[in-house]
């Protein structure tokens, strides 16, 4: 199954670790360090296109994790997991 999260980004869900609130989780210390870690080994993607609403840490075969940027809120990308379905 895949995921859309915007922009015409498509992900394998195998390959998905978490899909976080942009606004909840850089409140935290610890998913600032996080984010600020993985801007500086450049592992970043800003698909958003807009101002980003969620994050999401995904596997990836060249690097530990990628961390993709989305201006979907993640309770959209939450419902559009667990409905299976790809919605553009």
């Amino acid at each position: 199954m895949y995921l859309h999260i915007g922009q015409n980004e498509i992900l394998p869900d195998s390959r998905i670790i978490g899909v976080f609130d942009l606004d909840k989780a850089s409140c935290g210390k610890r998913a600032q360090e996080f984010l600020n870690r993985a801007e500086a080994d450049g592992v970043v993607l800003d698909i958003s296109g807009d101002i980003p609403r969620s994050f999401v840490v995904c596997d990836h075969p060249y690097h530990p994790q990628i961390v993709y940027l989305s201006q979907l809120s993640s309770t959209t990308l939450q419902k559009r997991a667990e409905t299976g379905k790809l919605e553009f």
